[in-house]
């Protein structure tokens, strides 16, 4: 999916459009298998009696509840948060409901590291963190997808941008 063209700047081009990790979404699926598990379990062993069909009733209510909130809020939160990164800056756009931004220009990049635990290496994802000058300093990135690629492309679209506003062609930051 392409992010739209009315969020960049004139000459800005989107060189990296990504999602975080579908590593992330591992413990939510898990979730919601073992709330239907459960949900199945609670529903077929109710014991007899005058309040069966109201337990059986509440253990559903209860399990779709748990699904709503342990299995799709998180997939909703993944599919609303993109790390989109431009020619430019970086751009952050997180939230389901209230949506929250965060551009951090390349200009102001002093560090960018990334790392990866075992677990990371085997399915390709990391954390990245940003050091940037503006106020919020550093900003961390967990389940970033090829994060030593996005690593390397920050590393020289930073450069680039740097090259760029000393020889007066680039936005100023």
């Amino acid at each position: 999916m392409a992010f739209p063209d009315d969020e960049l700047t004139d000459g800005e081009e989107v060189a990296l459009h990504l999602h975080p990790h579908w590593g992330s979404l591992v413990v939510p699926a898990l979730s919601v298998v073992a709330a239907l598990a459960l949900m199945t379990l609670g529903v077929f062993f109710v014991p007899d009696g005058f309040l069966r069909e109201a337990v059986q009733y509440l253990v559903l209510a209860l399990g779709l509840a748990a699904i709503g909130y342990y299995g799709v809020a998180p997939w909703l939160r993944w599919i609303t948060t993109h790390y989109v990164v431009t020619t430019e800056r970086i751009m952050i756009r997180e939230g389901v409901v209230n949506r929250s931004g965060r551009d951090i220009p390349l200009v102001w990049l002093s560090d960018v590291s990334f790392a990866q635990s075992l677990s990371d290496r085997m399915i390709g994802s990391g954390t990245l963190s940003i050091e940037s000058a503006g106020e919020r300093g550093r900003t961390v990135l967990s389940h970033m997808p090829r994060v030593e690629a996005v690593h390397a492309t920050l590393y020289e679209l930073a450069e680039e941008a740097a090259i760029r506003r000393r020889s007066g062609g680039g936005h100023p930051g």
